[in-house]
């Protein structure tokens, strides 16, 4: 199984690509992490990818691609993959598409977890993290008890502004996207309202019946 995961901040992808990790023997390819792993270990690539990340700066196609390429070749892989974080543009999706033709492989599909903006708002504004503890806390859905005593606070990207704004971005950049895998076939809209199981029987749903494609 090899697929893209799309979904807006707060979708609730993460823990979704965890179970379709363990179900399907699969690992996750989470570009965040493989940049991360670059930097530390100083590989090449990390070096150059660090000196645009130190300035808050998009690390360019070409160089995603050239990471992303390196870590497909790793045996980690041969079973499936899940990528998350990449491709961003239409460029990484296309320089994507060349090499697995190169390496004789085939996307299932690219599941696109859909989610109205209005529910991830309330998602991710009403969290709170106690300052002594560094506890997580949800007002609505997991408010604390009096008892706790805790000492809430809001991060600065829990806020509704910080929110919408990346919301913008997903939406600016993932739109192109899921109009090229729709135009292919392989792009499968999910419903992501709903408890965890609900939206997971979705996934599996789409999932089993891409296996094998």
């Amino acid at each position: 199984m090899r697929l893209i995961f799309l979904g807006p901040p707060g979708s609730g992808k993460g823990t979704q690509s965890q179970n379709i990790c363990k179900d399907y023997g699969i690992k996750q390819i989470s570009t965040g992490d493989i940049l991360r792993k670059n930097v530390k270990d100083q590989t090449e690539l990390g070096k150059i990818a660090a000196e645009y990340m130190n300035k808050g700066e998009l690390v360019p196609d070409k160089i995603m691609i050239d990471i992303i390429a390196s870590e497909l070749k790793k045996p980690d892989y041969l079973k499936g993959f899940l990528l998350d974080g990449f491709p961003r543009t239409i460029p990484q999706a296309e320089a994507l598409d060349g090499m697995m033709s190169k390496m004789g492989l085939k996307l299932n599909c690219v599941l696109v977890l859909e989610v109205p903006h209005e529910e991830i708002i309330q998602r991710i504004s009403l969290r709170r993290v106690d300052k002594k503890t560094g506890k997580i806390y949800h007002l609505l859905f997991n408010p604390p008890l009096p008892e706790d005593n805790v000492e809430l606070y809001q991060r600065e990207d829990d806020k509704e502004e910080t929110i919408r704004r990346r919301l913008m971005v997903y939406e600016s950049q993932t739109k192109p996207l899921i109009k090229y895998y729709s135009s292919m076939g392989l792009a499968f809209k999910i419903n992501g309202v709903g408890d965890f199981k609900e939206v997971y029987e979705r996934i599996v749903k789409v999932l089993d019946s891409r296996l094998e494609v």
